[in-house]
């Protein structure tokens, strides 16, 4: 779902680059989009390694 999520943020940001001036507010929305996914696409990588690792501070069911 983060992968999901993450690609459409990438594809919304191509188009409304690639649309012209008329939407250029939602640029700083697509990226923040981004930015986001991507985070959460890191914390997720990492607890999923800290449970592999058998880290006792790490969340379970990952």
């Amino acid at each position: 779902m983060i992968i999901v999520g993450l690609l459409s943020w990438i594809i919304a940001t191509i188009v409304v680059v690639a649309s012209g001036d008329s939407l250029e507010q939602y640029v700083p929305l697509c990226i923040a989009g981004l930015g986001v996914a991507a985070f959460g696409g890191i914390i997720f990588l990492l607890q999923r390694r800290a449970v592999r690792r058998g880290d006792r501070s790490a969340q379970s069911g990952l």
